[in-house]
Order: C-alpha cells, then structure tokens, then sequence
C-alpha cells in the first residue's frame, strides 16, 4: 500500500478549508484516509495552519510521501515548534518553583487555622 500524506478539501465553495491526511494514494481526494494530522487555511492571512510534526515524521519513516504543498507546511510548522519552545521552558521552571516557595513561605498548622 502506497501512503502519500496530502489536503482533504473542505469548506464551501470559494471558500476552501483543508485537512492534512494520511491516505492511500490510490484513495480519491476527499475519500478514505488512514488519519487526520493537521489543516490548513489558505484565506487566513498569517499563520494559518496547524500540524502534529511528530505523527508526519513518523509517516514519512513510514514510507509515505508528502505532496509538496504538505511539505512546505511541514517545513513551516517545525520552525514554528522549535521558536515556541525556548520560551516555553523558562515559563514552566518559574510555574514549578512559585507552589514550591508559596508553602515553605506560610507554613500552617493545625493549631493555626483553628484560631482564624
């Protein structure tokens, strides 16, 4: 079985909304897939599509074969991924460490809150 990922249209007429699918390459276009891994939104100015780059890189160990508007989105979300995540890391150090400070700051016993 040949596996291409590619876009499933959706959407209404002149107003065209994809999903980025796992399919069979001899399945038609908006037939039968294997999975759905993303969409994309080609009127939406910006960035206008989202994608799991983890199970498109398992499919494409797998065998299968990206068209080439899939692979530019591929290539557009991993830049994507790998901006967000240094930014992402200082912000869960610092969630992790506030609890840990706010209890060894304000230590209560039982005998506390009875008086309150």
């Amino acid at each position: 079985m040949s596996v291409s990922i590619r876009l499933r249209r959706e959407g209404a007429k002149n107003r065209p909304y994809y999903k980025v699918v796992v399919a069979d390459s001899h399945s038609p276009r908006d037939g039968k897939f294997i999975e759905v891994i993303g969409t994309y939104d080609p009127k939406r100015p910006g960035h206008n599509s989202s994608l799991n780059v983890e199970r498109a890189e398992y499919w494409i160990s797998k065998g299968a074969q990206p068209s080439d508007t899939v692979r530019s989105l591929i290539k557009k979300n991993k830049k994507t991924v790998t901006a967000a995540e240094p930014s992402s890391q200082p912000e869960r150090e610092t969630a992790e460490s506030i609890p840990n400070e706010v209890s060894a700051a304000s230590p209560q016993t039982p005998a506390d809150s009875a008086s309150i």
